[in-house]
C-alpha cells in the first residue's frame, strides 16, 4: 500500500481536492487562530476561491470571462497610448477606440455602413483591387443592426462582440464537460480554468475589437456542443451562419464524418437509427454547403464566379502554389533543414498533446477539431502573423495547457484526470496560477503591442 494520505473534497469543498504525502502517524498539529487565519492573505484568497466555485457554473465562467475582458481592456487602452504610432490611426493621441477598429476592422466598418460594391472593383491597370468581399458578411450585419440604435460602428462591435464571446464560453464549458453520453462529466473547476486560460491567450484581445473570432467561437463551439450531444438538425442552421462568418467549415467536416464513424463503427452497443443517419447526411450536407456558401454568393453577386478567389489573391492567398509548400518554403528560407524540423516538430508537439493524458479527458470530437484545424491552416494560409489569432478558434489547445497547468509533475500519488477531480494541492496550484496569470498578461500585452499596432510603413497585421 503506498504510503500516502488522500484527502478527497468534503461536502464544504466540493471542488478542492487535494493529494498530499504524509506518514501513517502523523503528529498532532494544533490548528490555527481563525482569526489570525483571516488576516493571511492567502487565507482569504484561499476562502474567496471556494465562495466563487460555490457560485452556478455560469456564473462562475461570466465572472472570469468579464475579468479576462477588463484585462483586454486595460491592455489595449495601455498599448494605445504607448506603442501605437498617430501615423497609423490618423489620430495625434490614439485611444481605446482606434486600436478597436485597426486593420480589419475599418473594412467592416466600410461594409456595415456602405455594404458591398457593385462587381468586382478594378485598379487603374485592370488588375483586382482590395476590396470587402473578402470579408465574411454575418459579423457588419449584425453590427450594422446595433447601429440602427443611434451608436457609432466602434461601440456597435464591440457590444456584439463581449456578447458573442461571452455566449461563446458559456457553451465552452458545457462542450469541455461533456465527453460522451455514458460517461461522467469532466470535473467542474478543470472546465472553468480551461475556459479561463482561452480567455486570456495573447490573441484574446480579439474578442472586443472588430474581428469575427468571438462570433465565429460562438458559432462553432455551438456546432461542436449540438453535434457531441447529437441534436444534427439543431446543427444545420448553426454550421450554415458559420459559413457566412469565418471560412472554417471544411475543417469541421472532418470532425462531422469522424462522428458519423464513430457511431457506424459502435452501433452494435449503440444503435444508429434511420432517422439518426438520415439527420448526420443533413448535417454533412449542410456543412459542405457553408464551406461554399460564400464564395458562390460572392460570385453570384458579382457575375464573376471565381471572384472570391481573385480577391482573396490580393492578399496573398493562392491555392495554386499547392498544400502546405508556402509554409515549407517558409521554414527552409529561414533555417533550411532545421527550420523544416522545427515546423514539423511543433506540429507534432501539438499532436501529441491533444492525444496524451492532457487531452485525454475532452470528447473525441474536441480533439479531432483540435488537429484537423490548424493543419488545414497550414494547408490553405499563407505564413502570415494573422495564424496567432486564427488559432485562438482552436480552443480545445486552452483545455490540454489548462490540463498541464492543474496537474501534479509526475503521475505518481496522481489518480486519472478524468475521473476523480484529484489535482496538485493547493500550495502548489496558486503559484502556478499565479505566475500563468502574469504570463497571460505580459503575452497578451507583447501581442497587443506587437501586432495590433499599425503603422504605414510596416504590414504585420493581427
Amino acid at each position: 500500500m503506498a504510503d500516502t494520505v488522500t484527502r478527497t473534497s468534503s461536502p464544504r469543498e466540493p471542488h478542492l481536492a487535494e493529494v498530499s504525502a504524509a506518514p501513517r502517524v502523523a503528529a498532532p498539529r494544533v490548528a490555527p487562530d481563525a482569526a489570525a487565519l483571516a488576516a493571511q492573505p492567502v487565507g482569504r484568497l484561499r476562502r474567496a476561491g471556494r465562495r466563487v466555485l460555490a457560485w452556478p457554473a455560469w456564473a462562475q465562467v461570466l465572472t472570469v470571462y468579464l475579468l479576462s475582458r477588463v484585462v483586454a481592456t486595460g491592455v489595449i487602452e495601455l498599448v494605445a497610448l504607448t506603442a501605437q504610432n498617430p501615423a497609423g490611426v490618423g489620430d495625434l493621441h490614439p485611444a481605446y477606440g482606434d486600436l478597436a477598429v485597426v486593420w480589419d476592422g475599418q473594412w467592416y466598418e466600410q461594409i456595415a455602413e456602405q455594404g458591398y460594391p457593385h462587381g468586382l472593383p478594378l485598379t487603374d491597370t485592370g488588375r483586382v483591387d482590395y476590396n470587402s468581399w473578402a470579408f465574411f458578411p454575418l459579423f457588419p450585419a449584425l453590427v450594422r443592426l446595433v447601429m440602427v440604435t443611434g451608436v457609432p460602428f466602434v461601440v456597435a462591435a464591440t457590444a456584439v462582440n463581449v456578447v458573442a464571446a461571452g455566449g461563446a464560453v458559456l457553451l465552452m464549458r458545457r462542450l469541455f464537460a461533456f465527453r460522451g453520453p455514458r460517461s461522467a462529466a469532466a470535473p467542474g473547476w478543470l472546465t472553468l480554468l480551461a475556459v479561463a486560460v482561452w480567455a486570456v491567450l495573447p490573441p484574446a484581445v480579439v474578442l472586443q475589437v472588430a474581428y469575427t473570432e468571438a462570433l465565429a467561437s460562438l458559432l462553432l463551439v455551438a456546432s461542436l456542443l449540438l453535434l457531441v450531444r447529437r441534436r444534427y438538425l439543431a446543427a444545420v442552421p448553426v454550421v450554415l451562419l458559420l459559413g457566412l462568418t469565418r471560412a472554417v467549415a471544411a475543417p469541421l467536416m472532418l470532425v462531422v464524418a469522424w462522428h458519423a464513424w464513430q457511431r457506424w463503427r459502435h452501433r452494435a452497443d449503440d444503435p444508429l437509427s434511420r432517422p439518426d443517419v438520415v439527420r448526420l447526411t443533413a448535417l454533412g450536407l449542410a456543412t459542405g454547403v457553408s464551406s461554399l456558401l460564400w464564395p458562390a454568393i460572392v460570385g453570384v453577386a458579382t457575375g464573376i464566379p471565381d471572384a472570391f478567389l481573385q480577391t482573396q489573391a490580393v492578399w496573398g492567398q493562392r491555392p495554386e502554389q499547392g498544400l502546405f509548400l508556402p509554409w515549407l518554403a517558409w521554414a527552409w528560407n529561414g533555417l533550411g533543414l532545421a527550420g523544416v524540423l522545427l515546423l514539423l516538430g511543433v506540429l507534432a508537439l501539438g499532436v501529441a498533446a491533444v492525444l496524451g493524458r492532457h487531452g485525454r479527458w475532452l470528447a473525441v470530437e474536441l480533439r479531432v477539431w483540435a488537429i484537423a484545424y490548424p493543419v488545414y491552416l497550414l494547408a490553405v494560409v499563407r505564413p502570415i502573423t494573422s495564424m496567432w489569432r486564427f488559432l485562438l478558434l482552436d480552443f480545445p489547445l486552452a483545455a490540454v495547457l489548462a490540463s498541464v497547468l492543474a496537474r501534479g509533475r509526475t503521475r505518481r500519488g496522481l489518480r486519472a484526470l478524468g475521473s476523480v477531480s484529484v489535482r496538485v494541492p493547493w500550495a502548489e496550484l496558486r503559484w502556478r496560477l499565479a505566475w500563468a496569470a502574469v504570463l497571460a498578461v505580459g503575452a497578451m500585452t507583447w501581442w497587443a503591442a506587437v501586432l495590433l499596432t499599425r503603422t504605414p510603413w510596416s504590414d504585420s497585421p493581427p
